[in-house]
C-alpha cells in the first residue's frame, strides 16, 4: 500500500502512468502475487496520511506500507518535529499490525536554505532508523537533484512529468524488492 500525496497520485498525468501503476506493472510481470493499494491523495501532508491510516491499515491489511509524505509539510512550512513524530507515529502503527514500512524521502529546493535543507531531509532517515524502516533517501534522485532538472517538472516546477515516473520507480524499486523478499 502506498500512503503518498501528489507525487503518486499522480497528479497532472495521464492515469494509470504514474510510479505506483508502473510498480504495479513490474510486480505483475516479475511474478509477485501481491495487490497494490494507492491511497495517495493530492496535497495530503503527515498529518493527513497518519489520521488515514488506521482506517486504511484495518481495511487492506498491508504486508508492506510505502510512506511518500512530507513535501506538502515542507511547502507549508510545519515545523520539522512535527513531521517527524508523523511520520514516527505511522511507522508504529504499521508496525502493530504486522507491515513493514519504506520511507520515500524528499529535499527541499535549495531556497529554503542549507540549515532548513539538511534538517528536512534528516527527518526521514532518523525515523526510519529510529523505526527500523526501510528507506530511500531521495526518491527523485537523478530527476530533481540534476543541472536540468526543469525538464523533468511540469509548469508548476514540483511535479514531476510522465516521462519522469519510470526513473522515479527505478530509484524505489531496488528497496521496496527487498522489503517484498
Amino acid at each position: 500500500m502506498v500512503v503518498g500525496d501528489s507525487l503518486s497520485a499522480e497528479y497532472g498525468i495521464r492515469r494509470g502512468s504514474g510510479w505506483v501503476a508502473l510498480l504495479e506493472k513490474k510486480l505483475a510481470d516479475e511474478k509477485f502475487a501481491t495487490t497494490v493499494v494507492n491511497a495517495s491523495i493530492s496535497g495530503d501532508t503527515t498529518s493527513g496520511g497518519r489520521a488515514r491510516l488506521p482506517a486504511l491499515l484495518g481495511q487492506h491489511r498491508p504486508t508492506l506500507v510505502v510512506i511518500e509524505l512530507g513535501g506538502n509539510d515542507a511547502l507549508r512550512g510545519l515545523p520539522l518535529s512535527m513531521t517527524q513524530d508523523n511520520l514516527g507515529a505511522m511507522a508504529q502503527a504499521c508496525r502493530q499490525v504486522g507491515a513493514r514500512v519504506l520511507f520515500l524521502g524528499l529535499q527541499v529546493p535549495p531556497n529554503y536554505g542549507r540549515d532548513y535543507a539538511v534538517r528536512f531531509a534528516a527527518v526521514f532517515s532518523d525515523v526510519a532508523r529510529v523505526h527500523k524502516a526501510a528507506l530511500v533517501p531521495f526518491f527523485l534522485k537523478g530527476i530533481a537533484d540534476v543541472p536540468d532538472s526543469l525538464k523533468w517538472f511540469q509548469a508548476d516546477r514540483i511535479h514531476p512529468i510522465e516521462a519522469a515516473h519510470p526513473l522515479i520507480l527505478a530509484n524505489i524499486w531496488p528497496v521496496l524488492k527487498k522489503g517484498l523478499l
